[in-house]
This record gives C-alpha cells, sequence and structure tokens, in this order.
C-alpha cells in the first residue's frame, strides 16, 4: 500500500487529503512545516510528497533539495511560470497549482507512482536481517539461506513489500492467486506458521506477527 506524505500547513486542505486519499488506499502522513517535515522523513520514507510552498520556518522551496529519491508533487497557490520550472527542475516530479481538481491530483498521483515503480527495478527487498531476491527468488537471513515452497516465498514477498501495513488475510489470497493458485482461505493460516517457523530457525527471532481478525505483517525480530 503505497504512503503518502502530505506537508501542508492548511488544516482544512491536509485534512481533504488525508481523507481522499486514505479513501483511496493510500496509507497518509502529515507534516505541517519543513522542519517538521524533515524530522517525519528521518525516520520513514513515504513512495511519494505532497509540498506546499509556503509552509512556516523552513520553506517549501528550501525544503525540496533536501528530499531525495522521492517523487515530489508541489501542490501550490504560486502560479508564476518561471518559478514551477525552476521547481521542476530543481527536483520536483509535477506541479499542481491551487486550487485543485482532486480527479486530477489522484491521477497525476497515480502516474508518479507508477513511474516510480516501473523505474525501481530493484531485485532486492530487505527487512532488518532478511533478504529476498525476486530475479532468484532466494531468501537469505544473515547469509544463511532459507528455503521456501512458492507459495511460501511468495507470502513473505508481498508481506516484505509493504513492511509497515497489516495485510488483510483475502488481500494476501488475492496477491498471491496467480503465482500459488494452490493456496486457500484454509491453508494460509499452515502456509504462514511454516513460513514463521522457517524464518526463526535461524537465530530464533520472529519476522512475522498475526494481528486478530485483520491478518499480517512484518515485525522487528525480537
Amino acid at each position: 500500500m503505497p504512503r503518502i506524505l502530505v506537508i501542508d500547513d492548511d488544516m482544512h486542505i491536509g485534512n481533504l487529503l488525508e481523507e481522499t486519499l486514505s479513501r483511496e488506499g493510500y496509507t497518509v502522513s502529515r507534516a505541517y512545516s519543513g522542519t517538521e517535515a524533515l524530522l517525519v522523513l528521518s525516520k520513514q520514507k513515504p513512495d511519494l510528497i505532497l509540498l506546499d510552498l509556503m509552509l512556516p520556518g523552513l520553506s517549501g522551496e528550501e525544503l525540496l533539495p533536501q528530499i531525495k529519491d522521492i517523487p515530489v508533487i508541489v501542490v501550490s497557490a504560486k502560479i508564476d511560470p518561471s518559478g514551477k520550472a525552476d521547481l521542476l527542475l530543481g527536483g520536483a516530479a509535477d506541479y499542481v497549482t491551487k486550487p485543485f481538481d482532486m480527479g486530477e491530483l489522484l491521477a497525476r498521483i497515480t502516474v508518479r507512482l507508477r513511474d516510480r515503480s516501473s523505474s525501481s527495478g530493484s531485485p532486492t527487498l530487505t527487512f532488518g536481517d532478511i533478504t529476498l531476491r525476486t530475479d532468484t527468488h532466494t531468501v537469505t537471513i544473515e547469509g544463511t539461506e532459507i528455503h521456501l515452497t512458492r507459495t511460501e516465498y511468495a507470502i513473505l514477498k508481498l508481506l516484505m513489500q509493504n513492511p509497515e501495513q497489516v495485510t488483510a488475510k483475502l488481500t494476501i489470497l488475492d496477491k498471491i492467486s496467480e503465482d500459488t493458485p494452490d493456496c486457500t482461505e484454509s491453508s494460509l493460516k499452515i502456509h504462514i506458521s511454516n513460513l514463521r517457523k522457517k524464518l526463526r530457525s535461524v537465530n530464533g527471532r520472529d519476522y512475522i506477527e498475526a494481528v486478530w481478525g485483520i491478518g499480517f505483517r512484518m515485525r522487528d525480530g525480537e
């Protein structure tokens, strides 16, 4: 589930964006100033940022050069054409002028996330000590290879792609159904139990936790 950081000190616009984006299935975090945004970014890396320019303290123009490897859509009331060009040349992925059409903004978000997904192309997923390579379908913990079934591998890959989110059981079944048609709702619990045992066998740490009544997510192995 893509994560979007909204950086805007306008409470009304921020609430509107959070409500709409959450309804569309995005995970939304907020920052109300440039300084607060830097603090948030030091702790998490969202998939996309919506950035207002007129922020208290550190402005959007000052903040933009400090954002690395994350697509930024500037959402601002400033409409100076030369300023737009400077921002786009300075690292912004797109520019939307306030007041904006929500449908257009959602479409631009979809395009930027799609571009990011297609250009990332990294064959490696990591979570703590776990490394999963999508090109060779191998999983290692602290350098020790873990031999997984096709279903176990598909489940782990999905959870590692969304490590901070709880993935519902039905979502897991839907996402992995093409690769593992043998996995059913009744057998999913068994597959995940076997997967957890295999991951735990290396160092005794449990990397997957069940969230009662909802689904599963990755956890820091303790």
